[in-house]
């Protein structure tokens, strides 16, 4: 039997060809493997449509709203050296944590200028970690009028095609800008979609959770209850925590997009012990063990071999029905990651 607190039992074999370069157009015409959580074995391979016909009247489908920031910035040192720097979190108002190349030899006081001069940042801290903290100066209104100017998409290491349109990397419902990545479970709705679901009775709600780049770290060590997990930031509004307490009152069925939307509504749970509008950190790891309080079904994409995220989901669907169903996407050419097809879960 597989110790399931051992980061090797969550290790499958991907061949390089089923990690999606691009997304599916249209984005809802993507395959989707329906997963039973109460039967192992018992798969659907579908299309992203037909969700229309898996989710019913009533049903609360919660959504991340959160919309990713031009992060990835490349300019120069006053020297001419070429720098680039990845915007992680913010701090304060223009002060933030990142990533900068090369590290080592950016230190506290230098300046960096990005093109068409509106933009320079200035290193202000290094961290234990490595990461550090920069102040940015502009000369725009605002920040992010800046970095929509002069920064890119910080797209997966896996991705190694850069987008002609960047628009592809956001889900169509974006609106809160604070993401170092795209919460891509929702990439394959399109507003037609939301629109027949909505018809049909179901109920769309939003919460947002900036996503950081630690949702792509994998587990490095062998016992995965000595993992130390990101922090992310997450908000509930008032409306949607009404609606999900509510549903949950009626034993009607709230339906996370993504593993962000999971541990948002999770998250608060644990915290207040009932779902609450709510601003917070949120560091949990939801592994096999884990009773789900908040969602009872969940639409994501295929994760990366020993990372948190496929150990979320084997949580939900149940260890031995996760891999199989794994095993069987590998078998059936789905495509993976954040390009990659669907799953949903129920």
């Amino acid at each position: 039997m597989k110790d399931l607190m051992n980061t090797a039992s969550y290790h499958f074999d991907l061949p390089q060809e089923l990690i999606a370069q691009t997304p599916a157009i249209p984005r809802d015409s993507c395959r989707m493997l329906c997963v039973n959580k109460d039967k192992t074995g018992d798969y659907q391979d579908k299309v992203f449509t037909d969700v229309l016909d898996m989710l019913k009247a009533g049903d609360v489908l919660v959504l991340n709203d959160s919309k990713v920031l031009p992060a990835r910035l490349y300019g120069n040192k006053v020297t001419g050296a070429a720098c680039e720097v990845l915007m992680l979190k913010q701090k304060e108002q223009d002060i933030w944590e990142c990533l900068a190349k090369p590290g080592r030899k950016l230190r506290n006081g230098d300046i960096i200028n990005f093109s068409d001069s509106c933009l320079s940042a200035e290193i202000m801290d290094t961290l234990e970690n490595g990461n550090k903290i920069v102040k940015f100066h502009y000369t725009t209104q605002t920040l992010f009028e800046a970095l929509d100017i002069v920064g890119k998409l910080p797209l997966p290491h896996y991705i190694t095609k850069e987008l002609e349109d960047g628009s592809l990397y956001q889900t169509e419902y974006a609106k809160i800008l604070g993401s170092s990545a795209a919460p891509t479970a929702g990439l394959h709705f399109t507003h037609e979609l939301m629109a027949k679901l909505e018809e049909k009775g179901v109920i769309i709600k939003y919460i947002t959770l900036h996503v950081g780049l630690g949702t792509f770290r994998p587990v490095k060590v062998d016992n995965i209850l000595q993992h130390e997990m990101h922090s992310e930031w997450f908000t509930i509004p008032q409306d949607t925590a009404d609606e999900i307490k509510k549903a949950k009152e009626e034993g009607r069925r709230v339906i996370s997009v993504g593993t962000t939307s999971t541990r948002t509504l999770e998250s608060c749970y644990k915290f207040h012990g009932d779902i609450k509008a709510c601003s917070m950190d949120t560091n949990i790891f939801i592994y096999p063990g884990y009773e789900f309080k908040a969602i009872d079904g969940l639409i994501t994409n295929f994760h990366l071999p020993e990372s948190t995220l496929i150990m979320l989901v084997s949580a939900l669907a149940g260890y031995e029905n996760c891999m199989a169903a794994y095993k069987h996407a590998v078998e059936q050419k789905y495509r993976f990651y954040s390009f990659g097809d669907a799953m949903i879960i129920l």
